[in-house]
């Protein structure tokens, strides 16, 4: 008896684990960890982004007392002049698993996975009064779609040929500059990125449609999980997209700073020229900020004249070696001969001197200053 009471628990145990093992083989998944039970994660789903992970990428915001400068850049990103932004626009189709950023954004934002906002040209809140409806953007702006589910919740479809890669050309980002105090950093991050539309008007000329704002921290996990090759010398993707602005990869034209009167950069200068030179001032203000504000340590000083000094060096060892000569002048035969028929200076130097002769004196009896008297005795009566 005994030795059956051992023999049956054994017996239920093993009989259980074959049930197990027999239910996991027929498909049911077990629940995973942050999952509910039943669920079934596909391939296409997407990267499953934890709050843990989502406040790793958020850039923690400085406080009031710390910072002691703060300005806002708006950013004009082309993807079709500048090289360095060729990497957002390519490949136009998913290719082995590679996307560009149009389709990230727009994937992310139909899913309801990021909320977006409404692009307000310059007075952007980013709150939930101005998120937008994603049906009502699709619907905006011409972007074939079907709709399933309830209208509670709609799900939105839309086929790979549908999403207009090709006309997205631009993007605009929102760049801050805070200098901190504690750190005594200059420091600098995207805080938004916009995706624009660039469409043939039907009399000639391209119109640009700002689509939507996304805040740049929401972005990251997900833009650290997409590789992408900067040039075509490497094709090894070494850098992700979220690496690609944060390190400043990216070029762009400064086409508005936060201001009071919300102008833009063409409103405040018209002329090109100006608004040229006024971005580029822009630019080296914000980059040499930092610099300017303490002055440099005994190092740092003989460091920077040891390099003036070598630079000056330098430019006088090129012109040494005839780096300035000026252009030879070439003399033809006709020069020639005009030179060889014009008498030399010399020549009508001594001419002109044997020109010269010298004027006889000829002395003037009216003039009122002669010494000479006429005798008054001698006058005949």
């Amino acid at each position: 008896m005994n030795i059956v009471r051992k023999i049956l628990p054994v017996a239920v145990v093993a009989t259980l684990g074959l049930a197990a093992i027999a239910q996991d083989n027929t498909g049911v998944v077990r629940r995973a960890a942050g999952g509910k039970r039943g669920q079934k994660q596909t391939e296409n789903s997407g990267p499953n982004i934890t709050d843990r992970m989502q406040g790793f990428f958020e850039n923690p915001k400085a406080h009031d007392a710390d910072m002691a400068y703060m300005r806002e850049i708006y950013r004009s990103l082309d993807l079709r002049n500048v090289a360095e932004n060729t990497p957002l626009y390519f490949p136009e189709d998913i290719v082995d698993g590679q996307q560009n950023l149009f389709r990230i954004l727009l994937s992310l934002v139909v899913d309801g996975k990021v909320p977006a906002y409404e692009y307000l040209d310059g007075r952007e809140v980013f709150t939930d009064r101005y998120r937008i409806n994603v049906g009502d953007m699709l619907d905006r702006f011409d972007i074939y779609h079907q709709t399933q589910g309830p209208e509670s919740k709609p799900v939105y479809v839309i086929e790979e040929a549908d999403v207009p890669t090709s006309q997205v050309l631009k993007y605009y980002i929102i760049e801050k500059w805070q200098f901190d105090r504690r750190s005594n950093q200059m420091k600098t991050f995207v805080e938004a990125i916009c995706p624009v539309l660039t469409r043939n008007e039907d009399f000639g000329g391209e119109t640009n449609y700002p689509m939507f704002w996304v805040k740049f921290d929401q972005l990251r996990p997900y833009l650290a999980q997409q590789y992408v090759f900067l040039t075509d010398d490497n094709n090894l993707p070494q850098y992700s997209l979220d690496d690609y602005f944060n390190l400043g990869m990216y070029k762009g034209e400064i086409y508005k700073t936060k201001n009071l009167r919300n102008l833009s950069m063409a409103q405040m200068y018209p002329d090109e020229d100006d608004m040229k030179r006024a971005q580029d001032s822009i630019d080296h203000r914000l980059r040499e900020f930092g610099k300017d504000l303490w002055v440099p340590s005994r190092e740092e000083y003989l460091a920077m004249k040891e390099a003036e000094a070598e630079a000056a060096e330098a430019a006088e060892k090129g012109l040494a070696a005839g780096d300035s000569i000026p252009e030879r002048t070439m003399v033809s035969e006709a020069d020639e001969n005009v030179v060889k028929t014009k008498p030399s200076a010399r020549a009508g130097r001594k001419k002109s001197t044997a020109a010269k002769k010298k004027k006889p004196k000829v002395s003037n009896s009216n003039s009122g200053n002669s010494n000479a008297a006429k005798s008054v005795r001698r006058r005949k009566r």
